[in-house]
């Protein structure tokens, strides 16, 4: 199913002669090497995708979510499961999400819910999307480089690589539909199939804005390897998509009539303007940004650096940093997950062309570097998020998370809440959630709260925390356990 193949590589051979014919960009592809069996890969990936849904479901259950985009994204979905606009009241009552993120593609999951209504759902597909990209990183190295061996060690080290594993800590987002279509568009790439990679890469318009970018970055590498005419059209379709996208169709869609997110370039943290210039000079001026970098290249032994699919990466690195959030700039979070497929696949790529390098250093650097990268994922994965699951208490049910479960059943059904972060998610499936006081103009019927996360001082009197959030309603407490606090309105 994830091997597509258009036909494209099939290119009109040249004329005995050498000339071409007129309007063919370059001569014939290369005769294509024969394709990797599927079954090996197929169950490395189902293997991947147990660990990453195992640790997602984990996190869940014992109320470690880590941000609010689970219950954005589960609220969001939820609506077009329903039939109806992408309404986030966590962002705002009556929010449109696409005045947010452009980001139409996760309506392909509302079908999910029509068999499970559960955020689990969403932490489902990401792992199933995540481990399908595996199968393409390792079938394309084997197919490339003519080795299981080196299909399946990279299989591997894809799979265990730091940006999956912190995507998949982060809970669900929008990129996990990102990682297997540029998975696909490199595959493409490699092996000549240009309209296949134009294909798969044209949906990625869809999967988050800034998509569009890297689009272009598709069409600039095709341009590179001789197909000048796709190459810039596709170039020329990315950067208008992204450019109608932020300057159209998210501030049509937004309540302030523009790109929010222009703001982390513009603004630093504490709200202070600061110019375009300003941020492009200090683009490297943090040291979490160069270890990002260097773990990204590092984890490929430095030589995907010598591929042209590396292009693919500028866009995302350049809004990270240029961006003034320290969320952007580092390892966590998931906004590296993009870049790993890009990245194993460009060291296939270079692996391939080192071998009739000139230089022995080089030729035989590129004969080992594959089972040192295998090595050193295997290495760096005992210190990443995965390394949970090897852990007896990681699976315990202790105190906290029974006091976060009676909370949770302390709001009744089909009523409004507000809360935060930890029961966030665990509310969204049947209750109208909004977000700690981000519900200016309304007074839920609830407040949900855990005292013991994301406030400035300690909350010593939730009642009275109430009366400063919603002065225009009185609230009681309605149940308490532990950290976790219930308040009704009267």
């Amino acid at each position: 199913m994830l091997d597509v193949h258009d036909g494209s590589a099939a290119e009109p051979s040249a004329p005995a002669d050498g000339r071409r014919p007129s309007g063919e960009d370059v001569p014939a592809a290369p005769p294509e090497p024969a394709p990797a069996p599927l079954l090996p890969y197929a169950l490395i990936a189902t293997v991947l995708c147990g660990l990453y849904f195992l640790y997602s479901w984990v996190q869940y259950e014992r109320f470690r979510t880590p941000s609010w985009d689970l219950g954005i994204f589960e609220q969001s979905v939820r609506a077009y499961a329903e039939l109806r606009a992408p309404i986030v009241d966590i962002k705002g009552p009556g929010f449109l999400i696409l005045g947010d993120h452009f980001s139409p593609v996760t309506a392909l999951l509302a079908p999910l819910y029509w068999v499970w209504s559960s955020p689990l759902v969403l932490l489902l597909a990401q792992a199933a999307l995540f481990a399908a990209s595996a199968v393409v990183v390792g079938r394309t190295a084997q197919q490339v480089l003519g080795s299981r061996a080196a299909g399946i060690g990279l299989t591997v080290a894809y799979g265990l690589s730091w940006g999956l594993q912190e995507a998949v800590k982060s809970d669900f987002h929008e990129i996990a539909f990102a990682v297997p279509l540029l998975a696909l568009t490199c595959r493409a790439l490699l092996l000549g199939r240009w309209n296949a990679a134009v294909a798969w890469s044209v949906p990625l318009v869809l999967v988050k804005e800034d998509m569009g970018l890297t689009v272009a970055m598709v069409g600039a590498v095709l341009v590179v390897k001789g197909q000048k005419r796709l190459g810039a059209a596709l170039a020329g379709f990315g950067a208008a998509f992204f450019a109608l996208t932020v300057l159209v169709l998210i501030p049509a869609a937004s309540r302030v009539g523009q790109y929010d997110y222009w703001a982390k370039i513009e603004k630093t943290g504490d709200g202070a303007e600061v110019s375009f210039l300003d941020s492009v000079l200090g683009a490297f001026a943090h040291g979490e940004k160069w270890e990002m970098l260097l773990f990204l290249v590092g984890i490929t032994g430095f030589l995907c650096l010598r591929s042209p699919l590396m292009l693919l990466v500028l866009p995302t690195l350049g809004w990270r940093f240029l961006s003034h959030d320290p969320n952007h700039w580092g390892m966590l979070w998931h906004y590296s997950a993009i870049l790993m497929p890009v990245v194993f696949l460009a060291l296939v790529d270079a692996v391939r062309a080192v071998r009739s390098s000139p230089r022995p250093w080089l030729s035989a650097y590129g004969k080992v570097v594959v089972p040192v990268v295998t090595a050193i994922a295997i290495v760096h994965a005992l210190d990443m998020p995965l390394r949970e699951l090897l852990r007896s208490e990681t699976y315990r049910t202790d105190a906290r998370t029974l006091d976060a479960r009676r909370a949770v059943a302390a709001v009744p059904e089909g009523t409004s809440v507000e809360t935060n972060v930890t029961l966030m998610a665990h509310l969204t499936g049947d209750r109208k959630v909004y977000w700690v006081g981000g519900a200016q103009g309304v007074s839920p019927d609830y407040l949900a709260l855990d005292l013991a996360s994301g406030w400035s001082q300690p909350v010593t009197d939730p009642v009275g925390l109430a009366a400063q959030l919603h002065p225009e309603a009185r609230y009681e407490l309605s149940a308490q356990a532990g950290q976790f606090v219930v308040l009704k309105r009267k």
